[in-house]
């Protein structure tokens, strides 16, 4: 695997790790109503397609091979947290135990790579879609039901070079539901679920209470942005700030509480 390590785009990373779903996908780990309405068929191809704006915009896209016997594997992020720029990965241990093995492709994966390998040992829980990485020096980690305190001073240490910052996330599993950068010393918040204040210094953009989905968003550099199909508030405020939003169906993983940063790794360049 090739990573590159710089960008001019303005984006966080140019490279990801993504994993198609398998039939298991039907047994995910979801409080959604639809779940039991899950069709593994469809988020594959929904899957590819997502793989295909990825792609459209310059990404190296990794793609590992499926996993069978775990449902949530298509939710690559919460795996680890991972910097290309320092060749070094923290490999997560999910605060849902029946998700731990997940992580163990991804860690071969990058360790053959030539990435330097940290894990995250008990009674610390981490999962990626709790870190929020900007490119101005400053994470943001949720406390939450999936990431604990523990887990964060795990992630103060492994990126002692920043500033890590906690943030409550009561209203929500992961803090990347809610809340994501978008470039530019800006970020995308539901404020009804997560306490804007905390990003005091930063540009915000709220999206409204009723199109929350579509805060889980993926910042693609060049000014765009990836955001779930069927949010037009939404697509309006990003276009009001300059920015060109890019639509993508991901249905069936909605139904498995899960969005668009939950299906890629990305290689952060930090």
């Amino acid at each position: 695997m090739v990573v590159k390590v710089s960008s001019k785009s303005g984006r966080l990373f140019d490279s990801v790790l993504v994993r198609p779903p398998t039939y298991d996908l039907i047994r995910c780990v979801s409080t959604h109503p639809l779940r039991n309405t899950v069709d593994p068929s469809l988020a594959l191809r929904q899957h590819g397609e997502y793989v295909k704006a990825l792609r459209g915009e310059g990404i190296d896209v990794h793609v590992l091979p499926q996993l069978n016997g775990f449902p949530d594997a298509v939710f690559i992020q919460d795996t680890a947290v991972i910097s290309s720029v320092q060749r070094k990965a923290l490999i997560s241990r999910f605060g849902v135990p029946s998700r731990r093995g997940e992580e163990r492709s991804v860690e071969e994966f990058v360790s053959k790579a030539g990435f330097e390998i940290s894990r995250v040992e008990p009674p610390a829980t981490l999962e990626g879609g709790d870190v929020l990485v900007t490119d101005v020096g400053v994470i943001y980690v949720g406390v939450s039901t999936r990431t604990n305190p523990q887990g964060v001073e795990v992630l103060r240490h492994f990126f002692r070079e920043h500033k890590v910052v906690a943030v409550s996330t009561e209203k929500v599993f992961h803090l990347l539901s809610a809340v994501n950068y978008i470039g530019s010393k800006t970020i995308a918040v539901v404020p009804e679920l997560v306490d804007a204040s905390y990003f005091e210094g930063f540009k915000l953009v709220r999206i409204p209470l009723d199109e929350a989905y579509a805060a889980n968003m993926l910042y693609l550099g060049n000014g765009k942005v990836l955001l779930p199909a069927g949010h037009p508030k939404t697509v309006e405020k990003l276009r009001s700030e300059g920015l060109t939003p890019l639509e993508v169906e991901i249905s069936e993983f909605r139904k498995c509480d899960g969005g668009v940063t939950c299906l890629s790794l990305p290689l952060y360049m930090i």
